[in-house]
């Protein structure tokens, strides 16, 4: 097979093999068994009207020298606003047209490339600190005094170093399917993307149907949906992320899962943290770490769904995510 024919997604993951057998000293951590939490069923809100994240121009604004590339719905809600942050090797492409379109029919969203990444400009930051600190200087630049965060696996880890450098900049946040500092599994978190990826070249599936969800039925059939979902856009999208970032982040993620825990029982904002019960990239028993160290958290599980729990069970995800941040 030519190089140039294989998906952008695995050519990185091809180039970081090499990178992940050097970061990785062990087997990849399997996930741990947890206690079920039923979700409630809650109707989900009907999507915004005209523009919606199909059809929404991406947008440039310029900090520190950067270029960061940019979506944003829902402006006319008001209120604060909820930047969201995204998950390795993603771009504004990756994330879930249903749960962005949910989002913005009551409040207002913003998502972005971390620099370096998609359209975004310059180096990339092969720190989650740093990453934080990009984030920080894209919100300022913005013009904002204060967010909610809705942080996605590594953005879930960006959005928790963000917290302790600013607190003040933050309202509320939203962590899903991600752990805390030193969490288990998290330094080997290449190992599984790296496996799962080669496996999706080797079976002409797209990885994330092994990395975000279970092989169960159910889980299956959510997978094939999402990444029907993930292409209805189809003019004017993101750039795929370059071997460089991809590495970048690798290195980012082991540096951080061998960091000591932070103390999270600083942290007096309201937290909701969301996962599924069975995921492999970030093991559900970090979600259930999580809630344990900030104090003022709520825990969602999802039964018979992996990493992307919040995408398979979008329909309750959505109005249980607004409702928490309406309290």
């Amino acid at each position: 097979m030519k190089m140039d024919a294989i998906h952008p997604m695995w050519r990185a993951a091809l180039a970081g093999l090499a990178m992940a057998s050097a970061l990785l000293s062990g087997a990849v951590a399997a996930a741990e068994e947890v206690p079920l939490q039923t979700p409630q069923s809650l109707q989900a809100p009907a999507l915004t009207p005209g523009v919606t994240w199909k059809t929404v121009p991406t947008q440039t604004i310029s900090a520190n020298g950067i270029s960061f590339a940019y979506r944003e719905l829902g402006q006319h809600n008001g209120g604060t606003p909820v930047v969201f942050l995204v998950h390795l090797a993603a771009v504004l492409d990756n994330w879930d047209p249903r749960i962005m379109d949910g989002i913005a029919a009551k409040r207002h969203v913003i998502a972005f490339d971390n620099r370096g990444v998609g359209a975004s400009a310059g180096s990339p930051s092969n720190s989650i600190e740093q990453m934080a600190d990009d984030a920080i200087t894209f919100i300022q630049a913005k013009g904002l005094d204060q967010v909610d965060l809705f942080g996605f696996s590594m953005g879930g880890m960006i959005a928790q170093e963000m917290v302790l450098k600013q607190p003040q900049l933050i309202r509320k946040m939203i962590l899903a399917g991600t752990g805390p500092a030193g969490g288990e599994g998290i330094s080997t978190v290449a190992g599984v993307a790296n496996y799962d990826i080669l496996r999706g070249l080797l079976t002409g599936q797209d990885p994330k149907q092994y990395l975000f969800f279970t092989r169960t039925p159910n889980g299956i059939e959510a997978g094939k949906a999402f990444l029907t979902r993930l292409n209805e856009r189809t003019d004017n999208r993101d750039t795929e992320i370059s071997v460089a970032a991809y590495i970048a982040q690798l290195q980012a993620l082991s540096a951080w899962g061998q960091k000591q825990p932070a103390d999270l029982s600083v942290v007096k904002q309201a937290v909701l943290v969301v996962n599924g019960d069975h995921d492999r990239m970030v093991p559900t028993t970090n979600t259930h770490d999580l809630a344990r160290r900030l104090p003022h958290s709520t825990a969602i599980i999802y039964p018979d769904a992996g990493h992307g729990g919040i995408f398979q069970f979008h329909t309750d995800f959505v109005p249980s995510a607004l409702a928490f941040l309406a309290q």
